[in-house]
């Protein structure tokens, strides 16, 4: 595909090129959402600044976890060499990102500067959760012209010659990266248009967090990258999407037994 593109002279990274557009189309979006339900759209755009810094965190931080066995050994291997040197060798294990810690740290993000700024969470959530997928499926394509998170081998699929991981390059692979961005954007204009007739307020990050899980999983099984891990037959973001819906059922209930308890 077309990992890199030269603009004005200079080479940059489709994927860069792909996310910046993302987040600018969703952070538009965040905030015309907010001015809909008469909220502070300058309050969103901070939350989303804040948020970001949480996905670099936790996209990061779970990337150098699932790579911890080489990241440890390269650390002892480099024992005796000067710190920095040392710190140096670490990045091709600290380097990639992984898109659950991202969310999962982007919502931590969130719901601190929510709580500290004494705000309620559930009506920015719902501004929030419509644009979550919508950055997500540009991320995706950004994916697709990179040559990342590659699609398993198939007869009818994509051929990578310039793809940023080698071992992608020379397989017709199926383009996993497209079917994701295509039930993104689905995903997304459900979520809007929940949003848009006030419908589930309160409850579309949920709705968003319990059916991307779903087709998280299933997606993981036309994955053929072997960075995303295997523990036990499923990938890491397969054991990522079974403990949200476990956590979103344990929420629901939770919920409904507080309901019954207040019309009792």
């Amino acid at each position: 595909m077309y990992p890199i593109v030269t603009i004005f002279g200079r080479d940059i990274g489709t994927y860069a090129l792909c996310a910046i557009a993302g987040m600018l189309l969703s952070g538009w979006y965040a905030c015309r959402a907010a001015r809909a339900r008469h909220l502070d759209d300058n309050e969103v755009l901070v939350l989303l600044l804040v948020s970001a810094v949480g996905i670099l965190l936790g996209s990061h931080l779970l990337y150098a976890l699932t790579n911890f066995g080489p990241l440890l050994a390269a650390w002892q291997g480099s024992a005796g060499q000067p710190l920095l040197q040392r710190l140096r060798g670490l990045a091709p294990y600290v380097g990639g990102s992984v898109f659950y810690g991202g969310l999962l740290g982007g919502l931590a993000a969130a719901a601190i500067y929510l709580r500290a700024r004494r705000l309620p969470f559930a009506p920015f959530a719902d501004v929030v959760a419509p644009a979550i997928p919508l950055f997500h499926a540009f991320g995706r394509i950004g994916c697709f012209l990179g040559g990342c998170c590659y699609g398993i081998p198939c007869a009818f699929g994509i051929t990578y010659t310039r793809a940023l991981t080698p071992e992608a390059n020379g397989v017709a692979r199926f383009p996993v990266q497209l079917l994701e961005s295509a039930l993104l954007f689905l995903l997304f204009f459900i979520l809007r248009a929940l949003y848009r007739r006030a419908a589930l307020r309160g409850r579309l990050l949920p709705l968003y967090l319990g059916v991307y899980a779903v087709l998280r999983f299933f997606l993981e099984f036309l994955r053929g990258d072997a960075i995303r891990g295997l523990y036990f037959g499923l990938s890491t973001s397969q054991w990522i999407s079974g403990g949200i819906l476990l956590a979103l059922a344990a929420w629901a209930l939770l919920r409904r037994r507080r309901i019954r308890g207040k019309s009792a």
